[in-house]
């Protein structure tokens, strides 16, 4: 896998559904990057990837219709893999005993067992073994990162506080609609929601240790049907989650909540004020106890500076360019395979909470060692 330091580094994408799509536009606008090889086992996905490619102006790339085949070409010098979630446990882990680094797609799996056979796969290569940085990118959104700049700067001191709401459209269709049910994703809180939970601990600074949560289908895809089965997909929650700092947040999630103004919310509140950011207006709202008051609080413009905005506000391409630096420099991976894991437990432990009427321990989860102890 070695180039010359001047050549560009060669990326494979192994799935070009939507969101590979989106990385193919990334690595094309990212300085010393280019697509190498494409993978993906549905020839309309090929297509319309070679197609991104050929809209850019650039010729065509060979494809593969398995990521083994990707792999044995030796054409890559890393991946990004976003191929749908249950397939990503034995891909990340061919594709590290291969060498290749990678940035694998939220969320790392769809179960905690699978989770920790990669993390274990992982570790077994030793201390040679190729970067895996987990797809969390809305920590890259620019009002999201303005956010936790200011709250780790200490703005609001002691943080007590955290909300997170997203208000959005359903989930969009996929290739043979695999989003629709929990088996193939997670579930909703793992599929969609580890985004939230990674930030909430980003935020925080400290591992959650309780869980409780309310949540229902209760609109999408009900009118639906796949081989006589309806979709089993949760399309609202509400998830506390409490912290061991004392600190506690809250996710408010909506799938039938189009009609808004904002996608995004976030606030965070601490002893000293009180931080919100919001998309897509992209505005970063700073308010300090003492000084400001109820509706007037400084409100500054976050405007992502990302060449590509993509379906994330420019993040995933932040986020691919800092994973391009952390393999240039040997730097270690900004999104870990522990973070991986914890947003899949947290999403896990919300869903437990809302079957079983429940609050739930991190403790029954995860294992002493995975939570610090």
């Amino acid at each position: 896998m070695a180039r010359a330091a001047r050549e560009p580094m060669r990326f494979g994408v192994i799935g070009t559904g939507m969101m590979g799509i989106e990385h193919i536009a990334n690595v094309v606008a990212l300085d010393g990057a280019e697509v190498a090889a494409l993978c993906d086992n549905w020839e309309p996905s090929l297509k319309a990837a070679q197609h991104e490619l050929a809209c850019s102006g650039l010729d065509p790339v060979p494809s593969f219709d398995s990521h083994d085949e990707l792999l044995d070409a030796r054409l890559c010098d890393a991946v990004v893999i976003a191929t749908p979630n249950h397939l990503h446990t034995d891909i990340v882990l061919d594709v590290a005993a291969a060498g290749v680094p990678q940035l694998v797609e939220k969320p790392l799996a769809t179960t905690l067992a699978d989770c920790r056979r990669i993390i274990d796969g992982v570790e077994a290569l030793g201390p040679d073994a190729p970067q895996v940085w987990v797809g969390l990118e809305y920590r890259y959104m620019a009002p999201v990162a303005a956010l936790i700049e200011q709250a780790h700067a200490g703005a609001v001191g002691r943080i007590a506080m955290v909300s997170i709401r997203e208000h959005r459209f359903p989930f969009q269709p996929k290739v043979g609609d695999w989003n629709r049910f929990n088996r193939n994703t997670g579930g909703t809180l793992v599929e969609k929601c580890c985004h939230f939970f990674d930030l909430m601990r980003l935020i925080v600074g400290d591992e959650p240790v309780r869980v409780m949560a309310s949540g229902a289908q209760d609109l999408n895809h009900l009118d639906e049907s796949y081989g006589g089965e309806t979709p089993d997909i949760l399309d609202n929650a509400f998830v506390i989650v409490d912290f061991a700092s004392g600190a506690r947040a809250l996710l408010d999630l909506c799938m039938f909540a189009d009609a808004t103004r904002n996608q995004e919310e976030l606030s965070v509140v601490g002893e000293g004020g009180k931080l919100e950011a919001l998309i897509p207006d992209d505005v970063l709202r700073v308010g300090v106890r003492g000084r400001d008051w109820i509706g007037n609080v400084t409100e500054q413009p976050i405007t992502s500076t990302a060449p590509v905005t993509g379906h994330h506000h420019g993040s995933s391409y932040i986020e691919l360019e800092r994973f391009r630096d952390a393999v240039l420099t040997s730097s270690p991976a900004e999104c870990t395979l522990a973070d991986g894991l914890w947003s899949v437990a947290i999403g896990r432990a919300a869903h437990i909470s809302i079957d079983e009427g429940r609050p739930v321990q991190m403790s029954e989860l995860l294992t002493p060692a995975e939570l610090g102890q």
